[in-house]
């Protein structure tokens, strides 16, 4: 990380390199990391279960089996983001960006993703008792995804691929279903 953003002194003790470090497998539990840009971090495995990851730019990052249950990534950067079997149950993401992010076989039951950013990105996951109220859902790719009891009103959900989801007992008052694949 260059001097502009210093490395927040939590992280002062892994390995370094120009423009980013490895923290494959960290236990970052609980971490304040508010804020800081990680964009050139590898976080695949990491253990951020309660960290506290509000407005962190975390595009593009490698999260792949990453714990993030219970962790606070209100109005976070995960742009791009490859959350592959990742953690996140119970996450707040309230403002989150995660347009063409990777969710596939993630775990987000119970997450809250009100007003959350989801264009193109692949859910294929467990998405149980999500908080999807007014999320950008746009195109993304839902097919096959366990949505059962999800909050899905007034999502914007046109052109989304919900093929072989599970949708029992969701609530979709006032969703945007033009042009959605069932």
């Amino acid at each position: 990380m260059d001097t502009t953003n210093p490395i927040p002194s939590h992280l002062a003790q892994y390995s370094w390199y120009p423009g980013g470090a490895d923290l494959s497998k960290a236990d970052l539990t609980d971490a304040d990391l508010s804020d800081a840009d990680l964009r050139k971090v590898v976080l695949t495995g990491a253990h951020l279960s309660g960290a506290d990851l509000s407005g962190v730019d975390l595009s593009g990052v490698d999260l792949t089996d990453a714990d993030l249950s219970d962790t606070n990534l209100t109005d976070a950067v995960l742009t791009g983001a490859n959350l592959r079997r990742a953690n996140l149950r119970l996450a707040v993401l309230t403002g989150a960006r995660l347009d063409g992010a990777d969710l596939s076989g993630a775990d987000l039951s119970g997450a809250d993703l009100k007003e959350t950013v989801l264009t193109g990105a692949d859910l294929r996951a467990d998405l149980r008792n999500a908080d999807f109220y007014k999320a950008d859902l746009r195109k993304a790719d839902l097919s096959n995804a366990d949505l059962r009891k999800a909050d899905l009103r007034r999502a914007d959900l046109r052109k989304a691929d919900l093929g072989a989801a599970d949708l029992t007992g969701s609530r979709l008052d006032g969703a945007r279903l033009d042009g959605a694949t069932f």
